[in-house]
């Protein structure tokens, strides 16, 4: 496999295997007719993303209700009305020759958060905040609120709107699916017992943990047909040491990650990564999640993409190529370059024209 290889993923080819992560850009409106709708700024940053040559481009976590964004300026998509502008999302990044996917999620017991430039404590509901909701009555720190736990009919309900929020997101015109049951938001808090302290059916063991998660792929497989489904996964909570198995409240475990991979057919393709859900130290480097990606490859046969301070061309070739992950999702480096993808092309020696408006930059008419 190489980077500007395309791949097909239900039946729909894609034109090369460097993807844009759903990044929040915290820019929605926080209230009245367009709260949670993209505008003028997501317009822009997810064209430009687009027009730069990525293969697939996510759009940022996104509520499937208002109490489920992370914080008050972020995306919603939970009712028809919604439709139009997202709709127009959609468009622009198809325009543009990139497959529009769109990231799907309720923040839990990370919700009603401030934005990042203004800090990360709990907004309060006088503030325009509101009451957060979680498996368990636990905070995830002492900066954020301690959430309600969810009854079994609010447990339902989400599950419910999970599907009806991917029903909607076809309907605007987003061509994958993905859920995102990573970095701490309440479905990763439901798989891990780091979070889920619950004695239900909805807690206890792995497959009471995992239920929520399970639960929620089948409501929207059946909401959104064929359309492809992406799940982002955090690998491992960073509790047990070497990535081992342990009893006693280790959280989620690499071990958990394949097993719930291996069942859970439904899913087209994994976005691996890690952490976030118990304030932890990670030990980061170059690509220091592929190593998960390619256990998971390795021990399912799963389709993987990876993310994880990826930062070169010859870096992200190199995983691809070497079959640690299938593609590289670039984040922080495409925040201040749009073009990366024709950028790397060029480095590799890869043919991919750009676009003929643009043409003169180089010399050309």
């Amino acid at each position: 496999m190489h980077l500007f290889d395309p791949i097909t993923i239900r039946g729909i080819e894609i034109r090369n295997r460097i993807w844009l992560p759903p990044m929040c850009q915290y820019s929605a409106a926080s209230d009245g007719r367009d709260l949670g709708h993209p505008n003028t700024w997501h317009f822009q940053h997810y064209a430009s993303r687009a027009l730069g040559g990525f293969g697939v481009v996510t759009v940022e976590a996104t509520g499937i209700t208002p109490e489920g964004r992370i914080s008050p300026h972020c995306l919603v998509l939970n009712s028809a009305d919604d439709v139009p502008a997202f709709g127009y999302l959609a468009q622009l990044i198809s325009e543009h020759g990139a497959l529009p996917a769109i990231q799907l999620g309720h923040a839990g017991r990370k919700a009603s958060t401030q934005v990042p430039w203004q800090g990360r404590s709990y907004v309060p509901q006088e503030a325009g905040g509101w009451q957060t909701i979680a498996p368990s009555a636990i905070a995830y720190d002492e900066n954020l609120g301690v959430p309600r736990e969810m009854s079994r009919e609010e447990i339902s309900q989400t599950i419910e709107q999970f599907a009806r929020s991917a029903e909607l997101a076809v309907r605007a015109g987003f061509k994958a699916i993905e859920l995102h049951a990573a970095h701490g938001y309440l479905i990763h808090q439901f798989l891990t017992p780091a979070s889920n302290h619950r004695d239900d059916e909805w807690g206890g063991i792995y497959e009471g943990r995992t239920r929520f998660f399970k639960e929620v792929v089948r409501a929207v497989r059946s909401a959104i047909g064929d359309v492809p489904l992406f799940a982002r996964i955090s690998a491992t909570d960073w509790l047990a040491e070497n990535f081992e198995e342990r009893d006693g409240g280790y959280g989620w475990t690499i071990k958990d990650t394949i097993r719930l991979v291996q069942e859970s057919p439904e899913i087209d393709l994994w976005n691996v990564s890690s952490g976030g859900n118990i304030p932890v130290r990670i030990q980061t480097g170059p690509g220091y999640q592929v190593p998960f990606s390619r256990r998971i490859k390795d021990e399912t046969g799963a389709v993987t993409g990876v993310a994880g301070l990826i930062a070169n061309a010859t870096q992200a070739s190199v995983v691809v190529h070497d079959e640690h992950a299938d593609v590289v999702y670039i984040g922080r480096v495409a925040l201040h370059d749009p073009y990366v993808p024709r950028h790397w092309a060029t480095q590799l020696d890869e043919d991919i024209p750009w676009p003929n408006q643009y043409l003169r930059g180089f010399g050309e008419r």
